[in-house]
């Protein structure tokens, strides 16, 4: 075979196998976009607004994200870890009736230690531990960035007006979903997480086996009553 047919039959196959990667990234390309949609939710369309609607730069972002950290696996809280953060998040939502700045505060630096300790980046990365929330918890993760934001939010020489206030309620409001997402136990602790331990039935009547688990349920109802007192200003 001479050589001319032998660069001829190598140019061939080179334009066959351009063409053939070519078609095979559009095939892909709708199903990439709607499976990034269908797991990111929400979070998805911040991506978006966020590079002025242009999807595909969104989705390279997203993806990006996935790669990064789509194989992170988090790591289970132990009962004693999941009580002593259960119970700060009640303080900090107790607080917040009289200085909701510093409970905002502590709820963000609460979300930051909750997903170091479940096995996401540290919290002194908060870019990085946000993109990773985005992955596993991507419906829930905006609450963290709110309050992340209003807590580091520069403020103007006066108190907040009373619509500061409401901002700093409505993303205590929407950080306490990620909040119980994170601090929930997972499929493979063989338990819900739904305010008790699993002794026998007792979780039904309310109880956690020891008659603290009522007192918890009441302080936090009662707490969390916002809508009906008006939050002091710190």
């Amino acid at each position: 075979m001479s050589t001319g047919v032998i660069i001829a039959l190598i140019v061939i196959v080179a334009a066959v196998l351009v063409v053939a990667a070519v078609l095979a990234l559009r095939a892909r390309g709708p199903q990439h976009g709607g499976s990034l949609k269908r797991r990111f939710g929400p979070e998805y369309d911040r991506a978006v607004a966020r590079h002025d609607g242009d999807t595909k730069a969104a989705e390279r972002e997203l993806a990006d994200r996935v790669e990064r950290h789509g194989s992170l696996h988090e790591r289970p809280l132990e009962p004693a870890e999941r009580e002593r953060f259960e119970a700060r998040w009640t303080a900090t939502q107790e607080r917040f009736v009289d200085s909701p700045r510093e409970a905002v505060g502590e709820a963000d630096r609460l979300l930051a230690e909750l997903a170091g300790a479940r096995g996401f980046p540290d919290g002194g990365q908060y870019e990085e531990q946000l993109a990773a929330l985005s992955v596993h918890h991507a419906h829930h993760v905006d609450g963290y960035r709110r309050v992340h934001r209003v807590t580091h939010a520069r403020v103007d020489g006066a108190q907040d007006s009373g619509a500061g206030t409401e901002e700093m309620r409505e993303s205590l409001v929407e950080a306490r979903a990620l909040f119980e997402d994170l601090v929930r136990p997972g499929h493979h602790d063989g338990s819900r997480h739904d305010g008790g331990r699993h002794d026998g039935g007792k979780h039904r009547a309310g109880t956690d086996g020891d008659g603290r688990a009522p007192a918890r349920a009441a302080r936090t109802h009662h707490s969390w009553s916002l809508s009906k007192r008006q939050p002091k200003e710190s």
